[in-house]
C-alpha cells in the first residue's frame, strides 16, 4: 500500500513538472487592441514590422538622438511638417525603445522601431507581436495616443514616449 502511494505522488510529480516545462516555452499571446477589432483592419501576420527585423539597440546611453535633416517643405493639410524624425530614446525596463516617424502630407505615413528589447527571448516574442499594432495604431491615430498592449506594457509606454517626442519636432 505504501509503494501505491509513493508512485502516485511521483507520478503527480512528473506530470506536474513536465507541464511546468511547457508552459514555460509557450509564446504569449496578445489581444487586439480595440481599436483594430473595431475598425475591421489587421495587420498581417507574415510580414514583419519594417525595420525591426534585423534592428539590434546601438548601445546609446544618452537620453536623446536629434532630429534628421530638417524638411524642405512644409504641408498645410496635416498638423505635422513632412520629414523623418527621430525620437528620444525611452527606458522600456527590459531594454530601451526609440522610433523613427515619417512626415508625408502632413500627415504620419510610417513610424520604424530602431530601438526595441530585444536582449531575451520572451522579449523578443512579445514586442514582434506588438510593434506591428503599435505602428498602425500611431498612423491610425495620427497622433502618439495609442492604446496600450496588454502583456506589452513597458514597451508601449516607450513607444508613446519616443513617439511623443519625435512628433514635437515636427
Amino acid at each position: 500500500m505504501l509503494i501505491k502511494k509513493f508512485m502516485l505522488s511521483l507520478a503527480v510529480l512528473g506530470i506536474f513538472l513536465i507541464y511546468s516545462a511547457g508552459i514555460r516555452h509557450q509564446s504569449p499571446v496578445l489581444a487586439k487592441p480595440s481599436s483594430l477589432v473595431a475598425s475591421g483592419s489587421t495587420p498581417s501576420s507574415s510580414t514583419p514590422p519594417s525595420g525591426s527585423s534585423s534592428t539590434t539597440p546601438s548601445g546609446n546611453t544618452g537620453s536623446s538622438t536629434t532630429a534628421s535633416p530638417p524638411p524642405t517643405s512644409t504641408s498645410t493639410s496635416g498638423k505635422y511638417k513632412d520629414g523623418t524624425y527621430t525620437g528620444s530614446v525611452a527606458d522600456a525596463y527590459y531594454g530601451n525603445v526609440q522610433v523613427s516617424v515619417t512626415v508625408s502630407g502632413g500627415k504620419i505615413t510610417n513610424v520604424k522601431f530602431l530601438q526595441y528589447p530585444n536582449t531575451h527571448s520572451t522579449s523578443v516574442a512579445i514586442n514582434q507581436q506588438a510593434m506591428p499594432y503599435l505602428q498602425q495604431e500611431a498612423i491610425q491615430a495620427q497622433s502618439p495616443n495609442v492604446q496600450l498592449i496588454s502583456g506589452a506594457t513597458f514597451t508601449s509606454q516607450a513607444f508613446v514616449q519616443s513617439l511623443t517626442s519625435a512628433l514635437s519636432q515636427a
